[in-house]
């Protein structure tokens, strides 16, 4: 799955599911998958200072990421860090049916 794809899939799910926290000046949607009793999830927000990609692995926060691009550039090593749990094909085909 290229990163074009992986953005397009990603900000679907986002217009979709996303929930405010009162104010309308954050917005969030989180996505996660279980496997083999872990769990991974990545929560997308946007606010005033941009957008951003909170990584939790088993409910503990393990990275925050701001941007698309660097997103898009982290994601190899979240495949080889948490690889037992995390592959982009996987975790946005299943987001990718949701839609």
């Amino acid at each position: 799955m290229d990163n074009q794809e992986i953005q397009g899939i990603a900000t679907r799910f986002f217009e979709k599911y996303k929930k405010t926290e009162g104010d309308r000046t954050l917005w969030s949607a989180p996505w996660k998958i279980y496997k083999n009793g872990q769990t991974f999830e990545i929560i997308f927000s946007t606010c005033p200072r941009g957008t951003s990609f909170k990584v939790f692995v088993d409910n503990k926060k393990v990275d925050e990421i701001w941007e698309w691009p660097v997103f898009l550039e982290k994601l190899d090593d979240l495949e080889t860090t948490y690889g037992s749990l995390f592959h982009r094909d996987d975790y946005f085909g299943q987001m990718k049916e949701m839609l």
